[in-house]
């Protein structure tokens, strides 16, 4: 299990990175802010501490302070304590994922055996969303084209010979499949339950190797196994001679990215448009080129942030 910084040591690294903070308050749930639309002059976008998430918010940042608004960045690796820091208005913006946020929430307040309420329906996902956001003091803004789901990938040559370019093709084959993934991948609904379910996919075991890890990849490359949970923004899958099979039957929930901004402090219009120009733009796939550019060629966030928004003349 990774390690999770505490909210204070991110709040510190925060300070220091920045030369210092000064009588700020802790983060910590205050309150849901309430009233109109607020329009804060300085915003604080929240990252939770991977790549992608990095890339986002410094694209949000260099956006909003195009704009005319005062940015900083704060990185907390738990959404229990950077969820509560955005409904207090201690973080003011920050980069989520639409099925997986609102079913989040609805187990934040309906306990964690709540049914899911997102979907593979985009529209019913940020409809169920937003309803659960309101109340919170959160405004969900509209989502972007790129979405960062669930996806199966298999050898290229596994593929080539058994005529493989779906998920259904793969269950019609009737093959055994072991499967590399993480633990939690035997009881999910849209790992291996769903892949018998929905496809008649044989899985003949799990192989615990993670989410998308260089380990997972490589039991596929050497035949180890059959498949290999990863996701639809991985760009490395060439490097290991990997091709990802289509979801056809639409097993995995609509993962769309989407900005949260706390109403009374980023409410206002002119964040809403700064941020759709993003939303306007970026696809899966450049997403995924941006994130092989700082795994794979070590280069900053912040660099290839701003590399591609100069690329979108968006900046």
């Amino acid at each position: 299990m990774n390690r999770r910084p505490t909210l204070a040591l991110a709040l510190a690294l925060c300070c220091a990175a920045l030369g210092g903070c000064t009588g700020g308050p802790a983060l910590e749930n205050q309150g849901t802010p309430t009233g109109k639309p607020g329009d804060s002059r300085h915003l604080t976008i929240g990252s939770a501490g991977f790549t992608e998430s990095d890339l986002l918010a410094q694209m949000y940042a260099l956006l909003l302070r195009d704009a005319g608004y005062g940015t900083k960045m704060l990185t907390v690796t738990n959404r229990e304590l950077y969820e509560p820091a955005l409904e207090n208005g201690q973080i003011d913006v920050v980069p989520e994922y639409a099925a997986t946020f609102a079913d989040w929430l609805n187990a934040k307040k309906h306990g964690p055996d709540a049914e899911t309420v997102g979907s593979p329906d985009l529209g019913a996902t940020m409809k169920a969303l937003r309803a659960l956001a309101t109340p919170r003091g959160l405004t969900v803004l509209p989502p972007g084209r790129a979405v960062d789901q669930n996806a199966f990938a298999v050898a290229r040559s596994y593929a080539r010979e058994h005529r493989l370019k779906t998920l259904s093709d793969l269950g019609r084959a009737k093959l055994p499949v072991r499967l590399a993934a993480g633990d939690e991948c035997v009881k999910r609904p849209y790992c291996e339950p769903g892949l018998k379910k929905t496809y008649g996919i044989e899985v003949t075991g799990i192989d615990p190797k993670g989410v998308g890890t260089t380990a997972a990849k490589k039991a596929v490359q050497n035949g180890q196994d059959q498949m290999v949970l990863t996701t639809t923004t991985d760009a490395t899958l060439d490097d290991f001679g990997l091709v990802t099979l289509k979801d056809d039957r639409k097993l995995q929930n609509a993962d769309a990215l989407v900005p949260v901004v706390n109403r009374s402090r980023a409410g206002h219009p002119r964040v809403r448009k700064a941020l759709n120009k993003l939303n306007k733009v970026l696809t899966t796939g450049d997403l995924a080129r941006m994130n092989e550019r700082v795994d794979s060629w070590r280069r900053l966030p912040e660099d290839v942030a701003r590399d591609y928004l100069e690329s979108k003349n968006l900046l």
